[in-house]
């Protein structure tokens, strides 16, 4: 899974980040609004963080933008602005949550998570794959009941095959979720990922669909 932040207050968004890579979500910085728009509506992303008082484009409008263009991804903001007024605005855009300056790094991820999870479509929080389990409140991964120890790198792309279980996602779509912004990849990588987790759990548990990418199989 990979994550925008959006937040001009450089000490803040490296906090972020740090929190969410320990989770191991990939995440992707920018530090004004229009390198946030920019990157929102160029980059693949599951959610965005996002804060309000932004130079060359507030947060209202950076939404406001986002929506205009379709963009469905769900949108947390975080900012130091707690006023009704505000938070009326920021749902009026199309913000999905809204959380307020300080707040519990362990509560940003778990909200984080639940929105995610709402946006393909799951209502519990554990999802259930033959002998896969995902619990998708605390990010673990457990196979015929036991913890099942991945990297980040594995985690991400197994996290998005689970979340739309049957489905055939994108190999662009996989990598995109897998890599941050300045980091080089290329399809093989997915490949080399593609098979460790074929070692782990099984290799008739992940099908490849030639000329598309790869599916979990739902049983």
């Amino acid at each position: 899974m990979r994550i925008l932040v959006v937040e001009d207050d450089h000490a803040l968004a490296a906090e972020v980040a740090r929190t969410l890579r320990s989770e191991n979500f990939a995440v992707d910085l920018a530090v004004n609004g229009e390198e946030g728009l920019h990157l929102a509506t160029t980059e693949g992303y599951d959610a965005l963080v996002l804060d309000l008082g932004l130079a060359r484009m507030d947060g209202i409008s950076l939404l406001q933008s986002c929506r205009d263009k379709g963009l469905t991804l769900p949108v947390l903001i975080l900012t130091a602005r707690d006023s009704w007024a505000d938070k009326v605005a920021g749902f009026r855009a199309g913000a999905d949550d809204y959380m307020t300056k300080p707040f519990l790094p362990q509560e940003l991820t778990m909200r984080l998570r639940a929105l995610i999870r709402r946006a393909n479509g799951h209502a519990a929080t554990r999802l259930v794959c033959g002998r896969l389990a995902y619990d998708a409140q605390l990010g673990h991964f457990e196979l015929d009941g036991i913890a099942l120890r991945v990297t980040a790198f594995e985690w991400r792309v197994l996290s998005a095959l689970v979340l739309r279980k049957g489905v055939v996602v994108d190999r662009r779509e996989l990598l995109e979720r897998a890599y941050e912004y300045d980091v080089d990849s290329d399809s093989n990588s997915l490949d080399v990922i593609i098979g460790r987790l074929r070692r782990k759990i099984g290799a008739d548990m992940i099908e490849t669909v030639r000329g598309r990418g790869y599916r979990l199989r739902p049983d």
